[in-house]
This record gives C-alpha cells, structure tokens and sequence, in this order.
C-alpha cells in the first residue's frame, strides 16, 4: 500500500499539502488538487482513519441521529438536509454514520456507546429543542459535537451551532403580503412548548406592529404538523372573520405542511389563494412548487448550514457570521414567490 510520502513524491508536491487535500481540499488550487487527487487514485493511496484519529484527535466519522416523526411521517426538507450533510461531509474526506436513539436524556447511552467504541469521533445535532439535554451532556462527556438549530431558553448556547434565523424568514412574508395589499395577515403556528415556533411567531407580531396590522385573535396554535391541522385553524380563521365582518386575507405559515392545508381549504370554499387570501409556508419543500397555485415559501440555506456545521466541527476555516462570531452562526433565509401570494 502507498504511503503519504509516496502519494507527495509521485505528484511533486509537500506531504501537507497531500494532507489538506484529503482534509481540508478548500485550502488548495484546483489544479494542485486536481493533481494531489489523481497521485492518491493511482497509487491506491488509502489513509488509515484510526491511526490517524488516535494520533491528532481528528473528527474523521460524524454520527447524525436520524428524527424520528409522528405517524411514521417523512420530512422532506430534513430528508434534503441530511443528503447535503452527507455530501458536505464526503468532500471533507469525511463520512456520516446514522443512528437511531431515543429523545431525549434516554437517548445519550447510544452516543456514549458510538464514541466509547470509537464508531464516531463527533456528532452533528438537529431537531433541538427546549433544554435539549444531548448538548450538555456533550460538552461535559468532552465529546466533539455541533448543532443545527439553538438550544432555546438557555441564556447561552452549550456549544456551537449553525441556525437559520425564523424570525427575519416570517418577517420577510409578512412584508411581502403587505406589499401585495394584505391588511389582516394571520399566523398558522405550533405549540408553546416549541423554542422554533416563538422564534417565528415573534417575527409575524413583531413585523405586524410594526406596519400597523391587527395581531389579536389572528394567530392559532395547531397541536400537530400535519395538512388536516392546517385546514382545521384556517377553516376557524375565516369563520371568525366573516362572523365579524373583518375576513382574514393573508396567512402565514410556519411550515409548508400547515400552508398546504390553508390552500386546501381555500380551495375547500371556492376561494383561490392569492386572489382572495395570500398564502405562505416555510421550508420550500418540494411540495411547494408542485400544488397549485404554487406555494410562496421561506427557503432555508439547506447546502450552506450543512457545510457550515462541518467546517465547525472539523476546525476547517471559513466565514463566521459577524453578527454572531466563529462558533454560532445565524443564516438568513430567502422568501421564493410564487403563485399563493400574487397580488389580489
């Protein structure tokens, strides 16, 4: 088997710079990759991971819990997030390793296991919640980790993140349904209980005051993620604005799931969103552009977070957001139009 100094000899090059081009490819040119790469292909160059990872304390195996969702539900946009986790990763000279565990404290024996057994050398978070026990646990246990997505309600993060800010996302559609002429703009959300769902909310009430439009008795709380939810708050929404002689014609979303059952029952009443009411979601899911009319949605950076979070966890440079500093970084989302919330 060829050994580093061989790959470095056969394509003229510093054995540092054959190491960056396996863990840390964004440091050199292309052409010296190009050329690094094709060395490593031909002499059946293979790093041996474990020497490596005992000897520099390298994050080389990333383990990413997959979520699990209410009645066995796929999340498509999670689904996007965990193929470009794994592509970010691959071009790191990295792999992801997926397990499963339960929530909560439950699940930190499995962690414990996969790094005891040096299975994993770190770990990548999502679907964090309030107080999410796993970060903390982390962080004590001295275990690389990084998450996507805050810990809410704790004054300071246990350790670095990656998040998208939810707030700026519904800001910028309610803005966006002013500007089409909307003036009584209500917000389909989730429980309480969810850190994400304030964050968001406070972004439709905070924007709302903002340009004058009315907050009471337009936001409703749906139990679950779910179409059949959606409809159910919107089909409440328009029944109390017709009772009371002020309809409601623009709705926020905090997803597209909870979006697509405010355009089925529009639909439902023989109203079309972005005529009568505007709609909008959050994600950009792939369902988003296939209903019709298409959905406005908040799109989140999904290829971006992901090679943020690796670059975090493998100390591999790259641009910290300066509104928040090198290990938490908040992304700003992007508002794609489509035909929910054309003008009326």
């Amino acid at each position: 088997m060829a050994t580093l100094k061989q790959v470095a000899a056969h394509a003229d090059v510093s054995v540092q710079t054959v190491s960056n081009a396996l863990n840390a490819p964004h440091r050199l040119k292309p052409d010296t990759l190009r050329r690094v790469t094709r060395s490593i292909e031909l002499l059946n160059y293979k790093p041996n991971r474990n020497a490596r990872s005992l000897r520099t304390s390298a994050v080389e195996l990333i383990g990413y819990c997959v979520p699990s969702w209410p009645h066995g539900q796929t999340h498509l946009v999670m689904d996007q997030f965990l193929h470009a986790l794994c592509t970010a990763a691959e071009r790191t000279g990295r792999h992801i390793l997926l397990f499963t565990a339960p929530t909560g404290i439950d699940g930190m024996p499995v962690y414990d296991d996969l790094h005891a057994r040096r299975l994993v050398d770190g770990f990548v978070l999502s679907q964090t919640e309030t107080h999410d026990p796993r970060h903390g646990w982390l962080k004590e246990q001295r275990i690389p980790f990084v998450s996507f997505g805050r810990v809410w309600k704790e004054t300071t993060q246990p350790g670095p993140y990656v998040d998208v800010d939810g707030a700026a996302g519904c800001a910028t559609a309610v803005r966006h349904l002013y500007e089409t002429g909307r003036r009584r703009i209500a917000f389909l959300s989730w429980p309480r209980t969810s850190g994400l769902a304030e964050d968001r909310l406070a972004g439709w009430r905070t924007t709302c005051k903002e340009l004058e439009l009315p907050t009471k008795d337009l936001a409703i709380r749906c139990p679950e993620d779910m179409i059949d939810e959606g409809a159910r708050a919107t089909a409440k929404l328009l029944d109390a604005g017709l009772e009371a002689g002020t309809p409601v014609d623009g709705i926020v979303a905090i997803s597209d799931i909870l979006a697509l059952g405010a355009l089925r029952e529009l639909t439902a009443r023989g109203l079309t969103a972005g005529v009568e009411v505007g709609v909008t979601g959050f994600d950009d899911s792939p369902l988003a552009s296939v209903v019709s009319p298409a959905l406005t949605s908040v799109r989140q950076p999904i290829d971006r977070i992901a090679t943020e979070l690796i670059a975090l966890l493998t100390d591999s440079p790259a641009p910290a957001d300066p509104a928040t500093g090198g290990t938490e970084r908040l992304l700003q989302p992007e508002l794609v139009i489509r035909g929910s919330s054309a003008p009326g």
